[in-house]
């Protein structure tokens, strides 16, 4: 979903009270995919010592070594989207570099100023979690104008953060080729190619912050928002209906998150920064303690949802896990801690032995044991 329309708005029970051990088992689920059944994407990015142009090209050996990302998906993760997109991602000592290939009959745009809202024209946008707590996160935004949206958000949009737009990424370089014609309603186009480099440094906190991410994984996804449009003397606009109202836009993701919401980084997709050159191979497999992480933050929405029915925070894991579904194969006990500003739920990984906390705004926190 959209930056700006965030913006504007079984059990075994143990006898130590509230705890509740619960044993989870692997559940197969066909038909419609749900928020909690759908599976996170991953890739791996390799790295390369070839200097690569941002000239929107792809001429250069290491991307055609490398393959793509699979084909996006709608955000919900259940429809095919009308037109294609893939992505390509290496790394260097200096900087990500991203490259979108998107099918596209009609290539349009009219957003001229950066940092204005990129979406209300066809674009493509990055999201990216370094550290896989769902606060503090980059988001870029690119229409076929090649105009810039960046933002730095510091917690999604559901815990109220305000849209941070002046921020801005410090040497962010972007070049884009159509394959036809821009803005020519006349003719029929194939599409559009992206090419991009964001500089590790726009990713540091600190001063000596390293944020080196060989042998790593960052949260990541990528969305493409595109409109039916309308021509008015011969000039592309988003279209409306006889009430004068926009059509409602497509989102078309890599990582579907289930809801047509992208503020979710704990649904985004894996990337694993190898240091293996573009053209050999590695292998990663996301880390079990995610699953963890992922039971967190069911119990995260179940404790909004409960606060929302009634007007108070639930004070024992019993109260919100009463529908659990069982995902998992392993013994997880969660506890409850409520607190003067809010609460914390926690859970020892049974993979590793760490500890993993949520706190009333989403944030987790991790203590290696």
């Amino acid at each position: 979903m959209s930056s700006v329309l965030q913006y504007l708005t079984g059990r075994k029970k143990n006898k130590k009270p509230g705890i509740l051990w619960i044993t989870f088992i692997t559940v197969l689920s066909y038909g419609q995919p749900t928020q909690e059944t759908l599976s996170h994407k991953s890739y791996i990015a390799y790295h390369t010592t070839e200097n690569i142009t941002i000239d929107g090209i792809p001429s250069e050996e290491a991307w055609q070594k490398i393959s793509p990302t699979g084909l996006f998906t709608d955000i919900e993760g259940h429809k095919t989207p009308k037109y294609s997109t893939s992505v390509k991602i290496l790394w260097d000592k200096e900087c990500i570099y991203f490259l979108a290939e998107m099918e596209e009959p009609h290539v349009w745009g009219n957003l001229k100023q950066k940092d204005t809202i990129i979406f209300y024209n066809n674009d493509f946008e990055i999201f990216i979690d370094p550290d896989n707590d769902t606060h503090n996160y980059y988001e870029f935004e690119i229409n076929a104008l090649n105009t810039l949206w960046d933002l730095f958000i510091t917690k999604p949009y559901r815990e109220g953060t305000p849209v941070l737009n002046d921020w801005d990424a410090k040497g962010f370089q972007s070049a884009i080729q159509i394959q036809g014609t821009l803005n020519n309603p006349d003719d029929t186009d194939k599409g559009w190619t992206l090419e991009i480099a964001i500089p590790l440094a726009v990713f540091k906190t600190s001063y000596f912050h390293d944020n080196n991410p060989a042998n790593k994984f960052w949260r990541v996804n990528f969305s493409r928002v595109n409109w039916d449009f309308q021509l008015i003397n011969n000039k592309y606009s988003r279209k409306k209906d006889s009430k004068g109202n926009f059509a409602a836009e497509y989102n078309w993701v890599w990582s579907p998150t289930g809801v047509i919401d992208m503020h979710r980084p704990e649904d985004w997709g894996y990337v694993y920064f190898s240091l293996k050159e573009a053209g050999l191979q590695d292998n990663f497999t996301i880390p079990e303690d995610e699953k963890v992480k992922q039971l967190l933050y069911e119990l995260y929405r179940k404790q909004k949802k409960y606060f929302n029915k009634n007007k108070r925070w639930a004070t024992s894991i019993q109260e919100l896990l009463q529908s659990s579904r069982n995902i998992y194969d392993k013994n997880i006990a969660p506890t409850l801690e409520n607190h003067q500003t809010g609460w914390n739920i926690s859970a020892v990984s049974p993979y590793t032995q760490h500890t993993y906390i949520i706190k009333e705004d989403g944030k987790i926190i991790q203590k290696e044991k």
